[in-house]
């Protein structure tokens, strides 16, 4: 029998009763120290009483008018986003996937209004993730999560990520713009090379397309800059924001330069709950605490405890580790043993994670973790590390007496 929530996710039988900074809590009393932050959205962990606060006030006063008035928190959050980036205007909506799927509609808008309604195709990259709405898993590209739902959405060309010769050689006089993560999360933390993120705006400028950046996962200060991209040195024309932006409240949102927020005139695109009191004041109060004197270069000093150890433990554990690699607090551990089997064993041993593809476990702590919490991650890492360590020898040693009375 069918449960009453409908099975598309593979829950663990955790449920967790509250949370104060980087750590869960069971109904009995057991502590889990969250590196998952609810998939990299729990940007100032759990508890946060700046967050909780202003959610209670707000909600107290008015939650939602919709985007027929007014509404000051979202032009606050708004010129608070301007200030600090690229951008000349903002769109807010409620999660990454709508974000990626109104910047596409931008930037084939922006190309109409150029006079050239033909450019209508954009090149991602293999090993992307761009959300689950029908669009977006045809940008995305990966098998598994087209499977049964019919002929793809067309307009979406795919290259290797981190190939310019491949990128330059999918460029036709359809093509629109070029959508990509400066890091890609979902396949097991991988970095875009500088030459390649260079050279994007670099092909942009030379074929007239427009750059749209996915910074769902990257950004609101995950990688010790507000917006990924800035380590790059490369503006952008658009980028896509969501998970942290919050804190927790979903929330999504559309950064872009004036050609193309221009575009988008009233009527081409909507959203009934996006940029609402709430949303906008739990928004705000992440700023507060992100854009506050010294915090996004915390998150990178932060992130560089995190790699030493990590390092330090992929060297420990050679059988178990292979790699670490990633950026502030953005780390992927590629494993050699199945990386379902290492989350379980961490998992039992009070450490949440997420896995990536690529065999990599994922460790995605929110921001004001501290480096003494990111020891005893590697500490615990260490000692799941062991219990499987010694979980092989057991198994060989079985195996080969089997062999011998054979």
């Amino acid at each position: 029998m069918i449960s009453a929530l409908m099975p598309t996710f593979k829950r663990v039988d955790l449920a967790f009763e509250h949370g104060q900074g980087a750590c869960l809590y069971t109904a009995d009393g057991r502590r889990f120290l969250d590196f998952g932050a609810g998939i990299a959205v729990s940007s100032l962990g759990h508890g946060h009483e700046g967050l909780v606060k202003a959610i209670a006030e707000q909600a107290g006063r008015v939650m939602h008018v919709s985007n027929l008035y007014r509404i000051p928190q979202a032009e606050k959050l708004a010129d608070r986003l301007v200030a600090h980036s690229f951008a000349d205007s903002v769109f807010f909506c409620n999660s990454g996937a709508e974000a990626n799927e109104g910047m596409v509609k931008m930037i084939r808008k922006t190309q109409s209004g150029r006079g050239h309604p033909e450019r209508t195709r954009i090149i991602c990259c293999t090993g992307a993730f761009h959300g689950r709405t029908l669009a977006m898993i045809a940008a995305t590209g990966n098998p598994a999560y087209l499977e049964g739902f019919g002929a793809p959405v067309e307009g979406f060309d795919h290259v290797p990520f981190n190939n310019m010769n491949a990128l330059r050689a999918a460029i036709t006089p359809e093509t629109a713009g070029i959508m990509l993560e400066p890091i890609q999360g979902e396949t097991g933390i991988k970095q875009a090379d500088p030459q390649f993120m260079t050279g994007l705006r670099q092909v942009c400028d030379e074929f007239g397309l427009i750059l749209a950046l996915d910074e769902v996962q990257t950004g609101m200060g995950r990688t010790g800059k507000l917006f990924a991209h800035e380590w790059y040195g490369v503006t952008p024309d658009v980028i896509s924001v969501a998970k942290g932006i919050a804190g927790g409240f979903p929330m999504g949102a559309i950064l872009a330069n004036e050609e193309v927020a221009a575009s988008m005139g009233a009527g081409s695109h909507g959203t009934t709950f996006g940029g609402n009191p709430l949303a906008c004041a739990a928004g705000n109060a992440v700023l507060d605490v992100i854009l506050a004197d010294g915090f996004l270069p915390q998150v990178e000093r932060t992130g560089a405890v995190l790699g030493e150890t990590l390092d330090a433990l992929v060297r420990k554990h050679p059988t178990v580790f292979e790699l670490a690699r990633g950026r502030g607090l953005m780390w992927g551990l590629k494993c050699r043993l199945p990386v379902a089997q290492v989350q379980a064993q961490v998992m039992a041993e009070g450490l949440l994670t997420v896995t990536a593809g690529e065999n990599v476990l994922r460790l995605l702590p929110p921001l004001i973790v501290t480096p003494e919490e990111c020891r005893e991650a590697c500490e615990i890492l260490s000692r799941a590390a062991q219990a499987l360590e010694a979980a092989e020898q057991q198994k060989n040693k079985t195996e080969s007496q089997t062999e011998r009375h054979a």
